[in-house]
């Protein structure tokens, strides 16, 4: 469990891991490396296509593997873009028009309450009968225009009200600490040490 492939090509993705992972002596190697495609996404939740992508890069590297799946969830839409986050605005993936896309839909909601959710689910082979699987949420608020030069994704529309800032507006120590993706990773390593698969 010293080295974890992540089933993901995304470079924020994979930053934001490794800064959070390394510390316990964890190296995280991107799929890319090992020339391993990328796996479909074809279902409804995320803890779905989060196993699905980690069996995958398992299988093809033959290493432990994790992936996570993570979107933003908006009240007054629903629940959308949801699993469709990296995707809202169509093909190809741009964090641009996914951003134009929320924005717009939202001109006349008065309701902008929203949450990052993420699912992070690891394998120690592709066949695990036992994965490990780990999850966090955090609240926010959507506003219209941009604001911070960090993070990727929705993060300069994602308000966090009780700082006053966004989450692009955040330092990286400052965002693993708070996020979705911090706190899911927390309660992954939590899981690894329970079943001894790291030292304390």
């Amino acid at each position: 469990m010293r080295r974890l492939v992540l089933a993901s090509s995304n470079p924020g993705k994979l930053r934001e891991f490794r800064q959070m992972l390394a510390p316990l002596g964890i190296e995280v190697v991107p799929q890319s490396e090992l020339g391993v495609p990328e796996a479909d996404e074809p279902h409804s939740t995320f803890v779905e296509n989060a196993l699905a992508k980690a069996r995958h890069a398992s299988r093809h590297s033959g290493l432990p593997a994790f992936a996570d799946d993570s979107g933003i969830c908006v009240d007054a839409l629903d629940g959308a873009p949801g699993v469709q986050s990296a995707r809202y605005a169509g093909e190809p993936k741009s964090d641009r028009r996914n951003n134009e896309r929320l924005v717009s839909a939202l001109a006349d909601k008065a309701d902008r309450r929203a949450h990052y959710y993420c699912v992070i689910v690891l394998v120690r082979r592709a066949d695990d009968p036992e994965p490990l699987i780990a999850e966090g949420r955090w609240q926010g608020e959507v506003i219209e225009s941009p604001r911070g030069a960090g993070g990727f994704g929705y993060d300069p529309h994602f308000l966090l009200p009780e700082v006053g800032r966004t989450a692009a507006e955040l330092m990286p120590d400052e965002k693993n600490a708070i996020s979705h993706r911090g706190r899911a990773i927390t309660r992954l390593v939590e899981q690894l040490r329970v079943r001894e698969y790291l030292s304390a």
